[in-house]
């Protein structure tokens, strides 16, 4: 074969790639915050909107939002976790007088697992769509082995802001509601108006479907089989009230199996790439709906491991 052969079909084998890829990083919209950004809707922390926020606090009441993970919590396949408890240097009845000068004995904890596991904090780099992530960022460019080069959760400032509410457990006049059942457009607006809340502008979104209160014990394998959530349609409606982050008492935050038509966890793809919004997973939401709490301080400060795609929280509700 010929050199100008080889060039030849290299260049058409490109050129067909082109063609066929609807979504070239030439058609890629830069981020209303510049094409260097790298925080999206962390952005909409400023110190006004924390001021208003603090505005919330009428009880002195808290709230984890995170749930406990034990090693045996189902979780999106592969994903596991493995805890050992162990006690360095002082097997076999061996004191650690000598190296402290005082009868010491410790603990020390050792986890190997995956950070998508329980409460998590979905980053900007875990989603994306044909090859490319939030702010035209490319897979082959950020993606690395030893971690992302770009997106990673320790560019992401705490997040503090308004926490708002919405308790569709409530609006459909149920404990929980069935797994694969779509939220829509339509239900959001009317529980929304039942409720009487308002979005703004920089809220932290929570769900309340109750399905992590009614199934991760009881049917934790149904719990991580299915769940309740958005269709695609409102996870646009949501996005477009420009929030800081949305999140569910779900393992995911969209129904699945998806809505008929729909992209089965597109609604990631809306949040984190479209618009640089965070998603927040498996948040412990069933106090705030038992006493009626429709909106509170929330407060998150992740840990900042460089690189980390995702990652394990407890964030807090105050009010």
């Amino acid at each position: 074969m010929s050199f100008d052969y080889r060039v030849r079909s290299l260049f058409l084998t490109l050129l067909l790639g082109l063609l066929t890829n609807p979504a070239v990083a030439q058609d890629c919209k830069p981020s209303q915050w510049g094409k260097d950004d790298q925080m999206g809707a962390a952005n909409l922390v400023t110190p006004d909107n924390t001021l208003k926020a603090t505005t919330l606090i009428k009880k002195g009441e808290s709230h984890p939002l995170g749930i406990v993970i034990d090693p045996n919590m189902p979780a999106f396949s592969p994903r596991k976790m493995m805890l050992q408890v162990v006690q360095p240097n002082q097997q076999n009845g061996r004191s650690l007088k000598k190296d402290f000068g005082w009868d010491v004995v410790y603990n020390d904890d050792l986890a190997q697992l995956w950070w998508g596991i329980g409460p998590q904090l979905d980053g900007l780099g875990h989603m994306g769509e044909n090859a490319e992530y939030y702010n035209c960022n490319q897979a082959t460019e950020i993606s690395e082995l030893t971690g992302l080069t770009r997106l990673g959760i320790h560019q992401i400032p705490p997040l503090v802001g308004r926490g708002v509410l919405i308790n569709m457990a409530k609006h459909f006049g149920v404990e929980t509601l069935s797994g694969g059942q779509a939220i829509t457009r339509n239900d959001l607006e009317a529980a929304m108006k039942d409720q009487q809340i308002q979005l703004r502008k920089g809220d932290v979104i929570l769900l309340h479907t109750g399905w992590t209160d009614s199934k991760l014990a009881s049917a934790p394998q149904e719990w991580v089989s299915t769940e309740p959530g958005l269709n695609n349609d409102a996870a646009v409606f949501l996005a477009e009230k420009q929030p800081m982050a949305v999140g569910a008492d779900t393992w995911g935050l969209e129904a699945i199996p998806p809505a008929p038509g729909d992209k089965m966890f597109y609604g990631h793809v809306t949040m984190l790439k479209h618009n640089g919004i965070y998603i927040l997973e498996t948040m412990n939401t069933g106090r705030l709906a038992k006493e009626g709490v429709t909106e509170f301080m929330f407060v998150l400060g992740q840990a900042r491991l460089k690189g980390a795609v995702q990652m394990m929280i407890n964030p807090v509700a105050m009010w």
